[in-house]
C-alpha cells in the first residue's frame, strides 16, 4: 500500500481529542493503519481480563525512535519542503503525529553516510571540524524535528574514530589507515575523548542537544565499511582513564553508555557478559548510565540477565534492521515478529529506549555505502520516482504503536498474566497519569480483552487477527 493520502488521514485521527481515551490499531493485512477510535472505562467486561498493579513499577521510558541517517537526511532534503514537514510532524509531533521521541545519529560517518569521513579527518584534534554531510544534510534535518518536538532525544554513535588514531593491533601498534576494521592507538585515547566533545559541542552550537553517546557501533563487528574493534577491556580503559574524565572536566550532561552490539557477542568467549566485563571496574562503571544492545544475534533474554546482575544500570536497545534477508516488506510476517521480538520484547526485558536503524530510505535500499548494508529496508521507503510516495514498512508500524501512547517519563507498570496464548502486552503510567497498553494478537483470530486498574470499570478491545493495538485512557 502506498501512503501518501493514508498520512494525511492519519494526521486527523491522531489529533481527535483526548476525552477519556484512544485506541489506535493496525493489521499485518494493511486493512487497518493506525486507526484511531475513542474508548472509556464502562462498568462491564466483555473479554478475558487483564488486571493493571500500577503500584508495582519497572524501568522510566526514555523514548522510542529511528536512526536519522545521513542517507535517511539525502531523502528526506530530496523532497519538497512542505512534503518533508508533513512527514516529519506525523512521525515525531506529540500532538499531531506519532510522537517518536528518541533519535540515533552516526558520529561521523555510517555504512548510511554519502562517503567515508569523520570530523578530524586530518592529524591533530586541532582540526576537527563538523563535515559537509552535517552541515548540509544531518543537522538542517534534525533542526527541523526539533521544531516539530523539542524534547526529542538525540544519541550519537561512532562506527570509526579517524584513521591516524588507528593501529593494525595493541601489540604491533602499527598504523592501519583503513575505513574499516583496526583499533584505537592508546596514545590518542586522550585525543579520542576530546573528539566527543567537541563533537557534542559543535552539534549544540547549532541548537542540537546531545542526550547521550555510545562509545562504539558494534564494537566486536571489525567488517563493517566503517568500523573499529574495541574488546571490554580497551572500552573499559577508555571510559576510565579518557572520556569519562574528560566529559566531567567539559561540565557535559551527556549520557554514556557501553557496548552497542549484539545479545551474543557475536558468539566471542572472551567478550562474554562485556557490559559486565567493564562495570567491574568502579571508575569506569561511575562514568556510565548504562548499556546499549542490537538484535542481530542472540536472544533478548540477555537483556534479563544483564539487567538483573547490575539493575543500578540502564538498557536501551539502538539497532535492528528490516532487510532482504529477513521479507523485510512483508508485513503479513514483520508486523507481528518486529512486536514480539523488538518493540515489546525488549520494553518487557527492561529497556528504557528501543530505537530502529534508518528511517527512511529509497526503492533502491540507499543511498548506502560499498562495504555495508545494500539489502536494507527503511522505517520507511520514498519513491525516488517523485520523492513524495511513502511506503510504511513494520519498523514504522511497531516504534508507532508505543510512541502514540507510552510518552517520555513514563513507567512500565505491573499486569497480571496474559488469559490467552496468543498475546503479548505492557502496560505503562504516563507522566499526567494517564495509563497506556499496547497489545499483540498474532493469532488468526480476533481477541477481545477486557483492562482494568482497579476491578470496577473496564477498557475493552476488540483486537483484529494478527493485529497490534495500543490504549490510552
Amino acid at each position: 500500500m502506498k501512503h501518501s493520502a493514508f498520512l494525511t488521514a492519519m494526521l486527523f485521527v491522531l489529533s481527535l481529542p483526548m476525552h477519556a481515551g484512544k485506541t489506535f490499531t493496525s493489521t499485518s493485512d494493511r486493512a487497518k493503519v493506525f486507526q484511531a477510535q475513542k474508548v472509556k472505562p464502562v462498568k462491564e467486561a466483555l473479554g478475558s481480563v487483564v488486571t493493571l498493579y500500577p503500584s508495582q513499577t519497572f524501568q522510566t521510558m526514555d523514548g522510542f525512535g529511528a536512526a536519522v541517517t545521513g542517507s535517511s537526511c539525502y531523502n528526506l532534503m530530496q523532497m519538497k519542503p512542505a512534503d518533508r514537514k508533513a512527514f516529519l510532524q506525523r512521525t515525531f509531533s506529540p500532538k499531531k503525529g506519532l510522537g517518536f521521541s528518541y533519535i540515533r545519529i552516526s558520529i561521523g560517518c555510517s555504512d548510511f553516510s554519502l562517503s567515508e569521513f569523520t570530523c578530524c579527518d586530518t592529524p591533530g584534534i586541532e582540526h576537527f571540524a563538523p563535515t559537509s554531510e552535517d552541515l548540509d544534510y544531518v543537522i538542517p534535518i534534525l533542526k527541523e524535528i526539533l521544531a516539530i518536538n523539542p524534547k526529542i532525544l538525540i544519541l550519537g554513535s561512532p562506527w570509526t574514530c579517524p584513521r591516524w588514531m588507528k593501529v593494525n593491533n595493541l601489540e604491533e601498534l602499527k598504523p592501519f589507515n583503513s575505513w574499516t576494521s583496526g583499533q584505537l592507538n592508546p596514545r590518542y585515547y586522550q585525543d579520542y575523548a576530546e573528539y566527543f566533545v567537541r563533537w557534542i559541542h559543535a552539534f549544540e552550537e547549532k541548537g542540537v542537544p546531545i542526550h547521550a553517546i555510545t562509545i562504539q557501533n558494534e564494537p566486536l563487528n571489525r567488517g563493517n565499511s566503517a568500523s573499529l574493534f574495541m574488546g571490554w577491556q580497551e572500552q573499559q580503559t577508555f571510559i576510565a582513564e579518557a572520556i569519562g574524565p574528560a566529559f566531567q572536566k567539559a561540565s557535559l550532561k551527556t549520557k554514556i553508555y557501553a557496548f552497542d552490539h549484539n545479545y551474543n557477542y557475536d558468539r566471542m568467549p572472551e567478550q562474554q557478559q562485556y557490559p559486565l566485563r567493564v562495570y567491574d571496574n568502579e571508575k569506569a562503571a561511575g562514568f556510565l548510565s548504562g548499556a546499549a544492545y542490537h538484535n542481530y544475534g542472540g536472544n533478548r533474554r540477555e537483556l534479563l540477565r544483564i539487567g538483573k546482575e547490575r539493575p543500578d544500570k540502564e538498557l536501551i536497545f539502538t539497532e535492528t534492521s528490516i532487510g532482504m534477508w529477513n521479507d523485510g516488506r512483508n508485513l503479513q510476517k514483520r508486523l507481528i515478529e518486529d512486536m514480539r521480538e523488538v518493540a515489546l520484547g525488549t520494553v518487557l526485558n527492561g529497556c528504557r529506549a528501543v530505537i530502529v536503524w534508518n528511517l527512511m530510505l529509497d526503492t533502491e535500499r540507499g543511498p548506502y555505502r560499498p562495504g555495508g548494508c545494500s539489502t536494507c529496508y527503511g522505517a520507511v521507503d520514498i519513491d525516488r520516482n517523485d520523492w513524495r510516495t511513502i511506503t510504511l514498512n513494520s519498523h514504522y508500524y511497531i516504534i508507532g504503536h508505543l510512541s502514540c501512547v507510552i510518552k517520555p517519563g513514563a513507567v512500565r507498570i505491573g499486569t497480571s498474566d496474559m488469559p490467552e496464548n496468543g498475546l503479548m502486552y505492557g502496560a505503562f503510567r504516563n507522566p499526567d497519569g494517564s495509563l497506556a497498553c499496547v497489545v499483540l494478537n498474532e493469532t488468526e483470530t480476533e481477541k477481545a480483552i477486557s483492562i482494568t486498574a482497579d476491578g470496577e470499570k473496564y477498557i475493552n478491545l476488540n483486537i483484529p487477527a494478527r493485529a497490534v493495538c495500543s490504549a490510552i485512557w
